[in-house]
């Protein structure tokens, strides 16, 4: 993990915790010493009436600094056992299954993966093997534009995680659309490419759709979890405070902050350009070949805090003409990524160039409930949460129930709910076809769930599920309420 040292005369205020420089006794000093935090070389903050009370902020600092600092002992034996375990996976896939490997490997004629092909999935993919988009019930349904827009952002997001061959054979052969790329994006604090993206244009139903896909947190990638846990952040002003581990992901310059331009030097000619600008000029590319084409913003997990905070700082930089061609963004079990200010801010620039923002939440997902929403974290949601309980029913809420997941007060309706849900794995395939056949990996999970409810939740499985087969109650009354405030778009 870099160093924080950066310049940081963008923000007016900030906190970031540095782990690198922070002892084992530090770390016990955090709980236990009077001393002020700001004294310490592993916490940078110029205001330290904001790291010295009340104890619980101590508290937010201690597990920050250690998961991050345990993310970066096993950053290496993780990637490893990720990486044994994805082959593993995919070896029973390419042969068959378990048994058929089996007796493949008997008789010396198991076939060995390719970790470059298509038919190679990550972790996450081989929760959820689907490709297809299905769009059977969504064109004439309640908010018919956003439900065909929910349902190819949720399986763009899902198809990020995977490697370049499969999305380019998704999108060209499967979904029968263009792809303009798939990129690995720059991280200038980690100093490496750890944020990736891919970009399509939908020539099959919409023409003048372009869908912008960032990937969320890969299950064994500690570089990933480092920036969900790194809870430092900047106060940037006219915006608020925002999550500094995610801009850092989307493209923050560790020199130069957020510049509008940044120019090619010796120091960044051999790295891959942050996510940011290159996306910005990419799209600005794309949208003036038509006058009428228009782009959504999608993510699920850490993508789609990356797809919010694309448009903040498109606004923060003054492109309306590109914001005023952004046709919505779509996240999916999304963490906070702001405070109120934040919130404010948005809320203005979206409102002005008129884009919905659509945050999807399943049942218990922890993630979206992810920093706490309260005086120590700081951090809070906006924009139209759509809310879809276990039996996938669908409503639209300003913020989702139990917005901080109270784990022990509703430990266990929530373990109740996880049974159920392994209950429901063997009805829908009953009823809706093998499509929602659940693979042992999932149902592995399923069970994980029992313990730790709320895990299982945050898989791409039950959202891609919520899109298809999410069913509201809203009444003709209820449609036309939203579309005349706004929250959903006709």
């Amino acid at each position: 993990m870099a160093n924080n040292s950066c310049n940081k005369s963008f923000c007016s205020n900030h906190m970031l915790l540095k782990p690198q420089d922070c002892s084992v006794l530090d770390l016990a000093k955090i709980l236990f010493s009077n001393k002020s935090l700001g004294q310490k070389n592993f916490v940078d903050c110029p205001n330290e009436e904001m790291i010295k009370e009340p104890l619980s902020r101590r508290w937010v600092i201690f597990l920050s600094i250690l998961v991050q600092r345990i993310l970066l002992a096993i950053a290496k034996p993780l990637a490893g056992f990720g990486n044994a375990i994805e082959y593993w996976l995919n070896l029973q896939n390419v042969n068959g299954g378990f048994f058929r490997l089996l007796f493949k490997s008997l008789i010396c004629k198991a076939v060995s993966p390719d970790k470059e092909s298509a038919a190679y999935l990550s972790f996450i993919g081989n929760l959820d093997k689907r490709v297809e988009i299905d769009f059977s019930k969504n064109a004439e349904e309640f908010g018919g534009r956003r439900r065909y827009d929910e349902a190819i952002s949720m399986m763009a997001a899902k198809a990020a995680y995977e490697n370049k061959a499969y999305i380019e054979t998704t999108v060209k052969n499967h979904w029968k659309m263009d792809l303009v790329g798939a990129f690995d994006f720059w991280n200038d604090y980690q100093q490496k490419a750890t944020t990736q993206a891919f970009v399509l244009q939908d020539k099959k139903v919409d023409p003048e759709l372009i869908v912008v896909a960032f990937r969320g947190t890969e299950f064994f990638n500690s570089d990933d979890w480092i920036s969900d846990f790194n809870l430092s952040w900047y106060d940037i002003p006219g915006m608020g405070k925002v999550h500094a581990g995610f801009v850092q992901a989307l493209g923050l310059q560790k020199s130069l902050g957020w510049p509008k331009n940044i120019v090619q030097t010796d120091d960044n000619i051999n790295h891959p350009p942050p996510a940011y600008y290159f996306l910005r000029k990419l799209l600005k590319q794309l949208l003036e070949k038509n006058e009428k084409a228009r782009f959504v913003v999608t993510g699920h997990s850490l993508g789609g805090a990356l797809a919010i905070l694309f448009p903040a700082i498109l606004a923060f930089h003054e492109e309306s003409w590109l914001l005023k061609r952004l046709g919505g963004v779509y996240t999916f079990g999304q963490p906070r990524v702001g405070d109120e200010n934040f919130i404010e801010y948005m809320k203005g620039h979206l409102t002005k160039h008129e884009v919905p923002y659509y945050r999807v939440v399943y049942s218990n997902d922890m993630v979206p409930r992810l920093p706490y929403d309260n005086s120590t974290f700081m951090f809070k949601h906006f924009g139209t949460c759509i809310y879809y309980n276990s039996l996938y029913r669908e409503k639209i809420l300003v913020e989702e129930p139990d917005k901080n997941g109270s784990f022990l007060l509703l430990f266990i309706p929530k373990m109740l709910n996880a049974a159920w849900e392994m209950i429901r794995s063997c009805i829908l395939p009953c009823v809706h076809g093998p499509k929602y056949q659940e693979g042992g990996l999932l149902l592995f999970m399923r069970v994980v769930g029992l313990l730790f409810p709320g895990m299982p939740a945050h898989c791409p499985q039950d959202y891609v599920n919520s899109t298809r087969l999410g069913s509201s109650d809203h009444s003709t009354e209820d449609v036309a309420k939203y579309q005349k405030i706004g929250i959903v778009p006709a």
